[in-house]
C-alpha cells in the first residue's frame, strides 16, 4: 500500500507526495510482530536454551525476561512498542474522525472510554470476575497503562499543534526526571531510586488502593504513567509525519531512522545519571525504546508500505488485527490444553529434550489458528 492506497509489488511501488495513506499495513504487521514473543514466542527460545544447554540459545533467551531493576533487555520493548504504535494510529483513527467533521468533546469522550474499557480490562487480566476485597485487588495494569497513557497523549493531540505536542514530550520525560532526582520516600537520600526509596514507587503506595504487584513497587503504577505518555505522544508525532501529504516517503523512512538512532545515543548518555529502568519507566527508559521503536516502525514502514512487500507479513498482520484479543484470551481459553489436545502425539513422538521445543512452536501456532479463523470471519475485537 503507497501514499494513494493502492496495492503494488516491490518493483512498481511509487514514491508518492500527492496524498495521505489510509492505512499502514506495516503498522498491523509491527503490533503482531510484537505481539508474536507474549503470545508464546518467547517460551521456544527458553525451551530451546534448556534443551540445548548451549550459551548461545541462553544468551538469546536471557533477551526474553525482564532485569530485576535497571538495565534493558529486549522484552522490555514489548509493552512501550505496544503504546508507540497505538500513538502512531491516532492521526489514522482519532485524526481521519477529526477531519470528518467530529468535534473534538465527541473524540475526546471516545478517547476516554476505550481508556476505562482498558483499565476495566487490566482489572480482568490482573484479578479475574471473582469477587474480592479491595485490598487484595492489583488495579495497575499493562492494560490500564495503555489507556491512561494513550487518553492523555490523545487530548494532547486534539487540542495542541505538533510544535506543542512535542513540546510535551519533552515535558514530562525531563519533568519525570527532575521530579525523581530532587525527590525520594521519607527517611531515603533525594534522588535515591532503590525500589525502597524511589519517589514514584513511595506516591504509589499512598495514592493506589489494593495491592502492589511486588508489595512496595508495581511495574505498572499509576505515577510511573507520567512518562509513559511521552512514549504514546511520540508514536503521534510518528504517525503524523507518516500520513503527512507533500513529504515523500523515503523522507519519511529517514526522519524516523535518524531520530530513532539520535534517540537511542541520548538514552546511553542519559542512562549515566538516570538509569533505564522499565520498573520506574525512566527518562533514559523513554528514549531507549522509543529510538528502538522508530527504528523497527522505519523498517518496516519501508519494507511493506513503500517497497509493497506484503505478503511476508500475513502472518504477524493476522495477529495484529486482533492484539487485544489475543492478549486477554489466556484468562477465558485453556491454551495449553488445547495445544496437548491437537499436538501432544508431536512431543511424544520426539521425546526429550527437545519435545518441550516443539510444544512451544505449536502453542504458537494453535493460537495464531485461532486468530486466522477469526481474521477469515472478519471478526475483531475493538476497544
Amino acid at each position: 500500500m503507497t501514499a494513494k492506497a493502492k496495492t503494488v509489488t516491490g518493483d512498481t511501488a511509487p514514491d508518492s507526495i500527492n496524498s495521505a495513506p489510509t492505512r499502514l499495513f506495516s503498522l498491523d504487521a509491527l503490533r503482531g510482530f510484537d505481539m508474536f514473543w507474549i503470545m508464546g514466542g518467547e517460551e521456544i527460545f527458553h525451551t530451546m536454551a534448556k534443551a540445548t544447554g548451549s550459551p548461545f540459545w541462553g544468551s538469546i533467551a536471557n533477551q526474553f525476561t525482564h532485569p530485576d531493576w535497571n538495565g534493558f533487555h529486549l522484552y522490555d520493548l514489548i509493552f512501550p512498542l505496544f503504546l508507540f504504535m497505538a500513538g502512531v494510529s491516532t492521526p489514522f483513527s482519532v485524526g481521519r474522525e477529526l477531519e470528518k467533521g467530529k468535534s473534538r468533546q465527541q473524540l475526546v469522550l471516545r478517547v476516554i472510554k476505550r481508556a476505562f474499557i482498558l483499565v476495566l480490562l487490566g482489572l480482568v487480566v490482573n484479578n479475574g470476575l471473582k469477587i474480592m476485597p479491595v485490598s487484595e485487588i492489583r488495579f495497575a495494569s499493562v492494560l490500564g497503562r495503555i489507556g491512561i497513557a494513550y487518553m492523555f497523549a490523545n487530548i494532547i493531540y486534539l487540542y495542541s499543534s505538533e510544535r506543542m505536542q512535542m513540546v510535551w514530550f519533552w515535558a514530562f520525560i525531563i519533568g519525570y526526571w527532575l521530579l525523581l532526582k530532587f525527590t525520594s520516600a521519607p527517611g531515603y537520600p533525594h534522588g535515591d531510586l532503590t525500589m525502597q526509596g524511589n519517589f514514584a514507587s513511595y506516591m504509589d503506595r499512598v495514592i493506589l488502593p489494593g495491592k502492589l504487584y511486588l508489595g512496595i513497587h508495581d511495574p505498572e503504577g499509576l505515577f510511573s504513567t507520567i512518562p509513559a505518555i511521552s512514549t504514546g505522544l511520540l508514536g503521534i508525532i510518528t504517525g503524523t509525519i507518516l500520513k503527512k501529504t507533500g513529504l515523500a516517503q523515503m523522507k519519511k523512512v529517514a526522519i524516523l531512522a535518524i531520530t530513532g538512532v539520535a534517540f537511542l545515543i541520548i538514552a546511553q548518555v542519559w542512562n549515566l545519571d538516570f538509569p533505564i529502568n522499565k520498573n520506574l519507566w525512566t527518562s533514559s527508559f523513554v528514549m531507549q525504546v522509543g529510538g528502538l521503536s522508530l527504528l523497527l516502525m522505519a523498517f518496516f514502514y519501508y519494507i511493506i508500505d513503500v517497497l509493497g512487500y506484503q505478503k511476508w507479513s500475513f502472518y504477524f498482520r493476522v495477529i495484529g488485527m486482533n492484539s487485544i484479543l489475543i492478549y486477554v484470551s489466556g484468562h477465558f481459553i485453556k491454551w495449553s490444553y488445547t495445544n496437548n489436545g491437537f499436538f501432544g502425539w508431536i512431543g511424544q513422538l520426539i521425546g526429550d529434550p527437545f519435545n518441550a521445543v516443539a510444544m512451544a512452536i505449536t502453542f504458537v501456532m494453535v493460537k495464531w489458528l485461532f486468530l486466522y479463523y477469526l481474521y477469515q470471519k472478519k471478526t475483531f475485537l475493538r476497544v
